[in-house]
C-alpha cells in the first residue's frame, strides 16, 4: 500500500510546474558531480523523496509514480534536493546503486554527442 504524502506548503509555494503539474529534476552524483539523467517530480514525488531517502518519479508514459530501482535494483539514494533560482527544476544530488539509465548505462548522456566536435 502507498501512502500518500504531503509537500510542505512553503516547498510547494516555490515551484513553477508545468502545465500537467510536473518539474524537471536534473538527477546528479553526489560525490563525483556525474549528471545521470532526467526525471519528473509532481508535489507527490518530490515529497515521497524527501521522506523516504529514495528518488521516486511520475512517469509520463505510465502516468504513475516509480520509485528508481524498485524494479532494476538500481536505487538512487536521495543525498540532497535543490531548487533552481527560478522554481522550475530540481537539482537531486543521489548516491546512485547500479547504472542510472534504463538501457543498463551508468548514465543517460553517454550515447549521442552533438555538435561540432561530435
Amino acid at each position: 500500500m502507498i501512502v500518500t504524502t504531503t509537500l510542505d506548503p512553503a516547498i510547494a509555494a516555490r515551484l513553477k510546474r508545468t502545465d500537467d503539474g510536473l518539474v524537471a529534476a536534473i538527477v546528479q552524483q553526489h560525490d563525483s558531480g556525474e549528471v545521470l539523467m532526467l526525471g519528473w517530480m509532481d508535489d507527490e514525488a518530490l515529497a515521497r523523496s524527501l521522506t523516504t531517502g529514495r528518488a521516486t518519479y511520475w512517469s509520463r508514459s505510465r502516468n504513475e509514480y516509480w520509485v528508481k530501482g524498485d524494479t532494476s535494483g538500481h536505487v538512487q539514494w536521495v543525498k540532497d534536493v535543490r531548487l533552481d533560482c527560478d522554481g522550475d527544476a530540481l537539482l537531486v544530488k543521489v548516491d546512485q546503486d547500479g547504472a542510472a539509465c534504463h538501457t543498463g548505462d551508468r548514465t543517460c548522456f553517454d550515447a549521442d554527442r552533438l555538435g561540432p566536435d561530435a
